[in-house]
Formats: C-alpha cells, structure tokens, sequence
C-alpha cells in the first residue's frame, strides 16, 4: 500500500502515521505526510497512491479543493477531520469513510480496513463520481450511471443517455463505493439493479441481464442464483 497524510497539524500527523503503521505493517510501502494543499496536489499528480488520508482544513486552505480532484483518481479516500457537518457532503463525493477527530485507532483501523473490503453504505452517501475532462473535473450524478464496465485499471461509465465516460477508479474499487446500489453481475460489470428489466436464460447455461435501455449484459455462471434472487 502506498500511503499520503495530508494533515497540517505535526502532533496529529505523527499520531496519524503511527497508527497507520501499525495497522498496515508488512503491507506498507510508502508513507508520506505533507502538510500543505498545494504540495499535496503536486504530490497526487506525480506518484502512484492507494490510499489518501485527508484533513479538510489545511492552514485556511479548503481540504475539498483536493477531495474533488482526489475522488476522481483510482485511490481511495478518508477524510480525518473535526468538521462532522461536512461528512454528508464528504460521502456525496465518494469517499470511502469519515473519520472525525477526536479519533482513536479502533476507528481509524476500521476505515481504513474499508479498502481490502465491500464497505457498507447506504443510499444517502455516494451521489457523484468525479471524472476528468481536459483539465477540468467533472461530477456525474449516479442517478445517471446506469452500469459500468471494466477497462483495465478504469472503468467506463455508461450513463442514461447512451454517452460513456472514463473513470480512473479500477472496477473492485467502484464496487466498495457503489454497493448499496449496484451489483457485481459479472467481473467485468457492475449492473445498477433497479435498470434490470428481465433475466435471460440461454442454451450452455448462459445469462443474460436485460436492461430498459436495451443493453444485454452477460452474468457469471456463479452469481446468477444470487442476482436472480436480489432482482425479484
């Protein structure tokens, strides 16, 4: 795992980095702290990350100035921060947990073991996925998205009215941030359940999801029980 702290306060940035550790041990690959927005912004643009630990005030700067550009990268962010009425708004944006200070490392261990697993999340937290256009980011709401299809280490979003856009988030992370509305039919796909109006059965025991704009997305073998019983 490749770490960033992005914390302007030493004390906690240390407590931070102790934790974190701790909690990844062998795991670990790197571990960065930087205490400033701009930096931190040089910083994501020029490295490979898994994971971004983020306050939102960052000597004055606003933490959302990089969340928004963050959530659109294929790492994982957890905000840490004592603003708590801006977790709704911190979820709406995808991401992964929020942990508000004070903080202890039970809580910050059960956000950040949220990467190696589905995390549980309701309907009222991811509303965006930010994805980069040219030098701009821009926010698609996921009432548009209606499935969305693996391409390597992006996805595609495939949205409502027949356009598609680039994701740099991998399928299994989108997967973690999506799960209260979206399925995993396929590994190749994961299938907004409610645009499914009917379950194909081929011959050679094939699957077939059909959607209400027409797409036929194909279903694993494996999965098909459970898609069948989650659909009705």
């Amino acid at each position: 795992m490749k770490v960033l702290i992005v914390e302007d306060e030493s004390r906690i940035a240390k407590r931070i980095e102790r934790m974190t550790r701790d909690i990844f041990g062998n795991a670990l690959q790197s571990l960065t702290h930087i205490n400033t927005l701009h930096e931190a912004l040089a910083f994501i643009d020029k490295n490979s990350l898994d994971l971004v630990l983020l306050d939102l005030n960052l000597n004055g700067d606003d933490g959302f100035d990089l969340l928004t550009t963050a959530v659109s990268e294929s790492f994982h962010t957890i905000i840490i921060s004592a603003y708590k009425d801006q977790a709704i708004a911190a979820f709406e944006y995808g991401v992964l947990d929020f942990v508000p200070k004070p903080f202890n490392r039970d809580r910050l261990e059960q956000a950040i073991n949220r990467t190696n697993k589905k995390a549980n999340l309701t309907a009222s937290t991811v509303k965006y996925l930010a994805v980069k256009k040219r030098q701009n980011i821009e926010l698609i709401p996921i009432e548009d998205v209606i499935y969305i299809k693996g391409a390597g280490a992006y996805t595609e979003l495939i949205l409502s009215d027949g356009t598609k856009e680039l994701h740099d988030k991998s399928l299994e992370k989108l997967e973690q941030l999506l799960s209260y509305a979206f399925e995993r039919i396929h590994k190749s796909y994961l299938v907004k359940m409610s645009e499914v109006k009917e379950i194909i059965i081929k011959s050679g025991s094939k699957y077939i999801a059909g959607l209400k704009n027409g797409a036929l997305i194909p279903i694993g073998r494996t999965k098909y029980k459970d898609i069948k019983a989650k659909w009705l």
